[in-house]
C-alpha cells in the first residue's frame, strides 16, 4: 500500500544511471534504448528496455524488497490467474552509487485503467472478482518458514490508526470528519478475518490495473503481495467502481459484512494517506483518492 515518505535519502535515478546498471550487469541487453515511463507509480523509477522488457528502480527504501518477492512468487502465481501479471526476468544488484536490488520483466502493453472506461462496468468487475478469488486460491504450502514468510504476513488495519486519525483531522474542511471517524471506528470494530490465510495483492487499484482495447488485460505491481486477511483488496471496488458494478463485485466474490466493512477501512486509510501525502503536488492523486474516500464512505 502507499506509505507516507519523509525525510527520506532517495538516489538520484537517471537515463545515465540504469544505462550503466543493465550494460554492467546484464550486458546482452545493453543495444536496447531506453526510455522513461512517466508518469511512473509513487515507489519505482521505470524505463522500458527495448520493445519487450521494463526495469524498476526503487525510489525509496520501502519498495526495496519488491524485486526478489516478485522475482519468486510471481512466476508461481501466474498459471492460476485469469488476467496477466509481470513476468520477472531478472533481479539487479546495487551499483555505481545506487544501492539497492532492481528488476527486469517483460513488458506488458496497455492503458491504466479509468473510471470513465470500466467504472460502470459489471463485467469488469466482475472479472477483477475472479481475479482476486483465485489469488485467494493459490496454496500457501510453500511459504517458508522464519523473516522470508513473516515478509509477507499481512498487518492488521489497526496499525493505521494512529496516522489514520490524524490524517482525518488534517483534512477536517476537505472530507466530513464526522463521518470518516464513524466509518473508521466501525471498521476497527468489525470482526477480524476468522479463516485461514490467503493471498491478497495488497495494492489494489486502478493505477495497478492494464487494459487493451476498452478490457482488462493485467494486473501489476506486487510489492504489497502478502498472507492474511483478504479486505485490503477490497479497495478497488471504491477507486474504479459505480455502486452497481461494486455490487456486482461484492456478490462474485462473496464478501460478507465485516469484509466489506474492513475493506471500506482499507480504503478510507489508504486514501487518507495518498491525498495527505500527493494531493497537494499531484492533481490526479487528489482526484483518484477524493473518489477513493467519498465512495468508501457511501459503502
Amino acid at each position: 500500500m502507499v506509505a507516507a515518505r519523509t525525510a527520506e535519502t532517495r538516489p538520484q535515478i537517471d537515463e545515465a544511471l540504469v544505462r550503466c546498471l543493465v550494460d554492467t550487469q546484464f550486458p546482452q541487453w545493453a543495444d536496447l534504448a531506453l526510455k522513461l515511463l512517466d508518469p511512473a507509480g509513487s515507489d519505482h523509477v521505470i524505463y522500458r528496455l527495448g520493445e519487450e522488457l521494463s526495469v524498476r528502480l526503487p525510489r525509496h527504501p520501502g519498495a526495496i524488497g519488491q524485486a526478489r518477492k516478485e522475482s519468486q512468487w510471481l512466476p508461481q502465481l501466474a498459471p492460476h490467474l485469469p488476467l496477466a501479471i509481470p513476468v520477472p526476468v531478472a533481479v539487479g544488484g546495487p551499483g555505481f552509487g545506487y544501492p539497492w536490488p532492481w528488476a527486469v520483466s517483460r513488458w506488458l502493453d496497455g492503458e491504466v485503467a479509468t473510471v470513465d472506461a470500466l467504472g460502470d462496468s459489471p463485467e469488469a468487475a466482475i472479472e477483477l472478482a475472479r481475479f482476486l478469488a483465485a489469488l485467494q486460491r493459490f496454496p500457501l504450502e510453500d511459504i517458508p518458514a522464519g523473516d522470508a514468510g513473516e515478509a509477507l504476513t499481512g498487518r492488521p488495519l489497526s496499525d493505521r490508526d494512529r496516522a489514520t486519525r490524524a490524517a482525518i483531522a488534517e483534512v477536517d474542511g476537505v472530507f466530513d470528519t464526522a463521518a470518516m471517524t464513524q466509518l473508521w471506528n466501525a471498521a476497527l470494530s468489525a470482526p477480524g478475518w476468522d479463516r485461514s490465510p490467503v493471498w491478497f495483492h495488497g495494492d489494489f487499484h486502478t493505477g495497478n490495473l492494464l487494459t487493451s482495447h476498452g478490457c482488462l488485460s493485467a494486473v501489476i505491481d506486487f510489492g504489497g503481495l502478502g498472507t492474511g486477511d483478504p479486505a485490503c483488496d477490497l479497495m478497488i471496488a471504491f477507486t474504479l467502481m459505480s455502486a452497481d458494478s461494486r455490487a456486482a463485485f461484492r456478490d462474485a466474490l462473496g464478501v460478507d459484512d465485516a469484509t466489506w466493512m474492513r475493506g471500506r477501512g482499507w480504503a478510507l486509510a489508504t486514501g487518507l494517506n495518498a491525498y495527505t501525502s500527493y494531493a497537494a503536488v499531484n492533481p490526479r492523486v487528489a482526484a483518484q483518492t477524493t473518489r477513493q474516500i467519498t465512495h468508501a464512505l457511501v459503502g
